[in-house]
């Protein structure tokens, strides 16, 4: 029944979105939302100072008060949704505040409450005067975590933060006071699993270090649960985790981070054969485990790789993918206004759809 619901909501949900709002919504990517950022931040005479919110237990603490009176929908059958409760280890929990646990419609919901955030501080700091400056305040907005720029640090705590922790108090939610915090962008900050800096006035996107620290983590664990597997299966199981981050990160100045990442996994992956053959030498190791691919700047010759079995039963060679082969490429931003459901978008959407479909060469460089 949410899903039927979900049709009808999610195009007046589009209607009412702010328009720098990326997260669950069609059309939209965390791309979107760092490309917004590179927009906003890039410039010589772009502000300087943001504000990194972050909604405590945005999802699980939202007042249902406010839903049932804000949300263009049967109140009743919300009302249940919304108190309906959920089980743990065969536990019942009743739910008197946030979103229904697990519901494909709480992401849109969660939007709804979040949605005029953007409006309300357009309203309060937009220039009304040629002899007032501009506090350059603009928001981007992934789901529950966002950014609020501004033209002094003073601007950011003194007037912004109030009528934000107003704007969610509102809403039964509040700013988590310990990880809510105000930076220069030449100290940089984390935003979606990446790193925003300027050097030397130049921004600089990159894959964060607590991002690529997990993502290693991960690997490794995965590695270590399969100790006594044969290398393809374990190929096999790293092989989409590894395509999947640097997909991710592809649209950033990632290269070098790509074959950092790939040197720690080499390195991972030597150790779990040393261990597997510990009276063999690394010779026959290096014989057994690794083989050369080619590429445009020749081959390399540390590739790991391992045999499955193939679709006739037979066995068939799979190779590592490795974070540095996947190009740098520039992501072209969705532009804010854009409504799915509108005819009017229909064929920028399409144009874009074959755009992306049809870029087979890696750009350059990256934003």
């Amino acid at each position: 029944m949410q899903a039927l619901f979900l049709l009808a909501l999610d195009p007046v949900a589009e209607c009412n979105a702010d328009p720098n709002s990326y997260g669950f919504r069609r059309e939209r990517s965390c791309a979107d939302a760092i490309a917004e950022c590179f927009i906003t931040l890039g410039r010589k005479c772009s502000p300087q100072w943001i504000l990194e919110g972050d909604i405590k237990a945005c999802f699980d603490r939202i007042d249902h008060d406010w839903l049932l009176s804000h949300v263009p929908m049967d109140a009743e059958i919300l009302k249940k949704w919304l108190q309906s409760g959920y089980l743990e280890k065969s536990v019942f929990y009743s739910t008197q505040e946030g979103t229904p646990q697990g519901g494909i419609i709480s992401p849109v919901l969660a939007n709804l409450a979040l949605d005029g955030m953007e409006r309300r501080l357009a309203e309060e700091f937009s220039k009304t005067s040629r002899s007032t400056p501009p506090n350059k305040v603009n928001l981007v907005r992934y789901a529950d975590d966002f950014v609020i720029t501004g033209i002094s640090k003073e601007l950011l705590e003194e007037q912004v933060k109030p009528l934000v922790e107003q704007f969610l108090h509102e809403r039964g939610l509040e700013l988590s006071q310990e990880k809510t915090r105000i930076t220069h962008i030449e100290d940089g900050f984390d935003f979606l699993g990446q790193n925003l800096r300027k050097y030397d006035g130049k921004l600089i996107i990159t894959p964060s270090k607590k991002n690529v620290a997990s993502f290693l983590a991960t690997i490794r664990e995965v590695v270590k649960a399969n100790s006594a597997a044969t290398a393809g299966p374990l190929v096999k199981q790293l092989n989409p985790k590894i395509q999947g981050w640097a997909m991710y990160h592809r649209y950033i100045c990632a290269k070098r981070t790509f074959s950092q990442v790939d040197h720690a996994i080499f390195q991972t992956l030597w150790q779990w054969a040393v261990r597997r053959h510990p009276n063999k030498g690394k010779r026959w190791i290096a014989q057994k485990y690794f083989t050369t691919v080619a590429g445009e700047c020749g081959g390399n010759h540390w590739v790991f790789f391992g045999e499955v079995e193939g679709k006739d039963g037979g066995l068939v060679p799979v190779v590592m993918r490795q974070a540095s082969r996947i190009g740098i490429r520039r992501h072209i931003k969705i532009r804010a206004q854009v409504n799915p459901y509108s005819p009017e978008w229909a064929d920028y959407l399409a144009r874009r759809h074959r755009h992306e479909n049809n870029r087979s060469t890696p750009a350059r460089g990256a934003m």
